[in-house]
């Protein structure tokens, strides 16, 4: 279940046995065991764990990139640039972790004092996905060990090696014994560990499929969960005065990762006035990229993660021709003979889509941009927010008073102006309707599996 496949290559890398029940329980023992030990620290103590931490993710900074490279497709100069981002959100839960967890001090109308104190709930599992291997670790990890929380960590089945690499630099920046460990867990193992009355909640980012099960588990015991799933995030047009810059804006949001992300710009809704030069320029510039080796630097376009994501995507992208979509750019997978394998998928885009096609409310997990013309401002409002999901959304124009009045009636968790989407360490990260619940990153990634302890002295 667990091995690496080079998409590049197709090629069989390495190969993992997952775990026995026996590991599986000594992993939770473990994990409950080490919580007390990790408790007792003070949160300087904690703050300088993850500091090592931070400070090993940048000298091994190439090691870890290479590895997801090979285990995703990540372009190698991309897989550098997460590593960073991981190294900053380490440091920053290092830096304001301990003022996160400062007593809230109540005033007690009866008289007397009150304080709301943080502290750590227990062992946690994150289960998490292939497509930032490290980052999407980093703001799970970072936040809750920061509170004192302990991680039992359950990668994708693509990505072992990054998931062992990691493990490694927690065991070598000092973290007590169990604090972080790496189960290679079956599903039925995973339902086993929610279950679990050690166990205190448990991360998901993934599918919605995968976000109802966990849920139904979690819920079935009582379990706190955060949920991180897909999304369809629109990118909306309403004015330009520099149209190639926000052309050069909605390349970067649909093409980074090869498209590979929850909060990537996936719809392009575009006024009326300034919708056929936006399309023409936006489909030259994708018909431009190739997609190419990931260990070459100059790389901006890798392969898909495996062969069934791109056989995944191309059939969501047949079904939407067959329905009547109107394709601007063909793209699509690549045959052998034009690739070393069939995992390389090249940029496409689709117009007139309507809402009578699957695709419609479907996420396109690949370079695949959807364009739609809107008559008005209202209509590109209807249009944005006419999906199940609601994870982020970006806004465009050079009039601030509209992009601000266009921002507050988008159903998101997330919405960025003049840019599109993107995460930062302090920034909340999450969503609404079928994007999940809960939050990560920021003051937030701290607020979600905690206990806010009253402690109230009589008058």
């Amino acid at each position: 279940m667990y091995k690496v496949t080079n998409p590049a290559t197709g090629q069989l890398e390495a190969e993992f046995a997952t775990a026995t029940d026996a590991q599986i329980q000594a992993a939770i023992a473990s994990a409950d065991a080490a919580f007390a030990a990790l408790k007792r620290l003070d949160p300087a103590a904690r703050a300088a764990l993850l500091t090592r931490v931070a400070e090993l993710h940048a000298e091994r900074r190439d090691e870890l990139a290479a590895i997801i490279t090979r285990e995703m497709g990540k372009p190698i100069a991309q897989a550098l640039g997460e590593v960073d981002v991981v190294v900053s959100i380490y440091r920053y839960y290092a830096e304001n972790g301990p003022g996160f967890l400062a007593d809230e001090v109540i005033d007690v109308a009866a008289g007397g004092t009150a304080v709301v104190r943080k502290e750590g709930l227990g062992a946690l599992l994150g289960i998490m996905p292939w497509n930032y291997p490290y980052y999407q670790v980093a703001r799970f990890a970072a936040p809750n060990l920061m509170l004192g929380n302990t991680i039992l960590l359950k990668p994708a089945p693509q990505c072992p090696e990054s998931a062992l690499a990691m493990e490694a630099i927690f065991r070598d920046a000092g973290a007590p014994e169990g604090a972080y460990a790496t189960v290679f867990a079956t599903n039925g193992q995973i339902a086993d560990i929610i279950a679990d009355p050690r166990v205190q909640g448990v991360s998901l980012t993934g599918s919605e499929r995968a976000g109802e099960t966990v849920a139904e588990i979690a819920g079935r015991n009582l379990k706190k969960v955060v949920l991180e799933l897909g999304g369809s995030d629109p990118f909306v047009v309403l004015d330009a005065a520099d149209l190639d810059a926000i052309v050069a804006r909605a390349v970067s949001g649909r093409m980074g990762n090869a498209g590979q992300a929850c909060n990537a710009a996936k719809r392009f809704i575009v006024l009326d006035e300034l919708y056929d030069e936006f399309v023409g320029k936006f489909v030259s510039a994708l018909a431009a990229i190739t997609p190419g080796d990931p260990t070459d630097p100059e790389t901006f376009l890798g392969p898909l993660s495996s062969r069934a994501a791109a056989d995944t995507l191309q059939a969501q992208l047949d079904a939407a021709v067959a329905g009547g979509a109107t394709v601007l750019l063909g793209g699509g997978k690549l045959p052998p003979g034009e690739a070393d394998s069939s995992a390389f998928f090249a940029p496409a885009v689709l117009a007139d889509v309507s809402p009578d096609m699957d695709v419609y409310r479907q996420e396109l997990f690949g370079p695949v941009a959807m364009v739609f013309r809107a008559a008005s401002e209202a209509e590109a409002v209807r249009i944005a927010n006419d999906t199940p999901f609601g994870l982020g959304a970006s806004v465009h124009s050079d009039d601030p008073e509209k992009a601000a009045r266009v921002a507050d009636q988008l159903t998101a968790g997330m919405v960025s102006i003049n840019e599109a989407g993107g995460s930062s360490a302090e920034l909340p990260f999450g969503g609404v309707k079928r994007s999940g619940v809960g939050r990560e990153l920021g003051r937030y990634g701290m607020e979600e599996f905690v206990n806010r302890k009253l402690i109230r002295v009589r008058a």
